[in-house]
């Protein structure tokens, strides 16, 4: 068993003995691609998605140093024709990235250090073979395939963290019009040197990256455009193979007498390709260990990057933000992006990086991302507080304010606060118009998600309500009927709340509402509020 070759099934066994979702329904679709055209693969979700669980399942699969069969017995892999085919048929490559970014003494070398420990070790795997002093592992491999006939089946995880934390170009100290070779340059050309030369489909079976980031675009061209990429935006038939499905999810919920409202709540809304309801499965684990739903993800480390994009000075980014956030969802544009997180030119990169990150969820039907559950909409804004971004924050402290004063009753603040909210984000919304006004509401608003399911346009009994806050199970405060009116006034809000009996709709919930009604005059541009407390009957 070795560092990089052949490491075995140990990983994965770990795996199968705890809580494993069935995910072998991948291994069909990488054995189809095997010694074809389409044998490269790169695989890319945000972090805690189960790339990683997924590389060891492949390694013990295909790892002919070991025997996995037994692993298998009963998971889905095991039904598929090509089972028999390619179990643990070949030698594994096996490369964590990450295990040399985090070592500091390798950083400054590291292309030659991956390339020298790689070496290393497969010389002593194969030591009969003539490799002529190279110290190139591309030139190593190809000895091995030549001498032997041997094919390898290499598994890259995070195959991008050198993208990500070394920069893309620098210049010439004294010479600002020459770009510096970089490490970038250097990994990008060892990635082509395995994989887009004439040895490399005669010494891969296949090839499988893992990673944040879809294949760098490298100037003008794809750096490795050989490669089949299933991501976050266009995962193709690999959609349900990362990530848990709504029914895998609703089976743990029932082994663990766990609520599946809070579940989905918390962690549910990603919509990748044709599977529409996607849960991030690290955290869904975590909170039926801990038997607690709330946020995992402070753990991911994509924390400070969210922080530095979202407060780029990008024109139109901040009023998308403030959409985002009262839960609207906004069109962007991801084809011009060059998978660079420190290349970000536009509104739109800012955006896809979110996307690719799991900060927002993308739609691939209307083109629009959005805020995908509470976890995320949790650590969103605890992102934005943390930013320079005085107006953001402003809106965020006013929107906490506007909700302790509609739940104190302080009819007066509230309508000055709606009123605030209405001229600070005039240059998002058209201001006279009812759906403007109801857009206001929900940037108002914001706050409430961190306590609050939040409807807007709900449908109740012979209408809509124009905003319905239901308090979470652990959140002792009243529910909240919003109705907007124009040119009418508070009172006639009321009135219709009452009439068109929207508290009696509010399904599975019991204990104090507050109707609350607000008025906009369109002549005088004032707003005017009207709360008054009830219960679900």
């Amino acid at each position: 068993m070795g560092t990089y070759i052949n490491k075995g099934n140990n990983a994965f066994r770990d795996i199968v003995n705890s809580e494993y979702v069935d995910k072998t329904s991948l291994i069909p679709l990488i054995n189809a691609t095997l010694n074809t055209e389409r044998r490269y693969s790169c695989v890319t979700r945000c972090r805690r998605f189960g790339k990683s669980m997924a590389a060891k399942m492949l390694c013990a699969y295909y790892d002919k140093s070991c025997s996995s069969r037994e692993l298998f017995v009963g998971l889905k892999a095991e039904l598929d024709k090509t089972f028999e085919t390619y179990l643990n048929k070949y030698s594994v490559l096996y490369l964590d990235v990450t295990s040399f970014t985090a070592r500091p003494e390798l950083r400054v070398n590291i292309v030659r250090n991956i390339q020298d420990e790689m070496c290393s070790e497969l010389k002593k795997c194969f030591p009969d073979v003539d490799y002529s002093d190279t110290t190139d592992l591309m030139g190593v491999l190809a000895a091995i395939h030549n001498a032997t006939g041997e094919r390898f089946f290499f598994i890259i995880d995070e195959w991008d963290a050198i993208c990500r934390e070394f920069p893309s170009r620098q210049r010439m100290k004294g010479d600002p019009e020459t770009v510096a070779p970089t490490i970038m340059d250097e990994y990008v050309m060892l990635l082509r040197r395995l994989f887009k030369t004439q040895d490399s489909d005669e010494v891969f079976a296949g090839a499988y990256l893992t990673g944040i980031l879809p294949i760098k675009k490298y100037n003008t061209e794809s750096a490795l455009n050989n490669f089949n990429e299933y991501s976050m935006i266009d995962p193709a038939r690999l959609a349900s193979c990362y990530g848990f499905t709504e029914e895998e999810v609703l089976a743990l919920a029932r082994q663990h007498n766990a609520s599946m409202e809070d579940l989905k709540l918390w962690y549910d809304g990603y919509s990748i390709g044709r599977e529409k309801s996607i849960y991030n499965p690290y955290s869904v684990m975590k909170a039926l260990q801990r038997g607690t739903c709330k946020s995992y993800w402070s753990t991911t480390g994509a924390y400070d990057s969210v922080r530095t994009y979202i407060q780029m000075n990008f024109d139109g980014l901040k009023d998308d933000i403030v959409r985002i956030l009262s839960g609207e969802r906004v069109y962007v544009n991801t084809t011009k992006f060059q998978n660079d997180m420190n290349i970000v030119r536009s509104k739109n990169d800012v955006l896809t990086v979110l996307i690719h990150l799991g900060y927002l969820a993308y739609d691939d039907d209307t083109y629009e991302c959005y805020i995908p559950n509470k976890e995320v909409a949790d650590e969103f804004l605890n992102a934005v507080e943390d930013t320079s971004w005085t107006r953001l924050v402003d809106v965020i402290t006013a929107s906490r304010n506007l909700l302790a004063a509609t739940i104190s009753g302080n009819e007066r603040a509230v309508a000055k606060a709606i009123e605030l909210a209405h001229d600070e984000n005039t240059s998002i919304l058209a201001y006279n118009d009812e759906n403007s006004l109801a857009c206001v509401l929900s940037v108002a608003y914001i706050w409430a998600k961190n306590e609050y399911v939040i409807h807007r346009e709900y449908a109740t009994g012979k209408g809509y309500a124009d905003l319905v806050l239901i308090p979470h199970r652990n959140v002792s405060k009243p529910a909240l009927v919003i109705e907007l009116k124009y040119n009418h006034s508070a009172e006639t809000a009321i009135d219709q709340i009452k009439q068109k009996n929207y508290p009696a709709k509010i399904a599975d919930y019991s204990g104090d509402i507050l109707l609350v009604g607000i008025n906009y005059d369109k002549e005088s541009k004032q707003h005017s509020c009207k709360i008054e407390k009830t219960q679900a009957s």
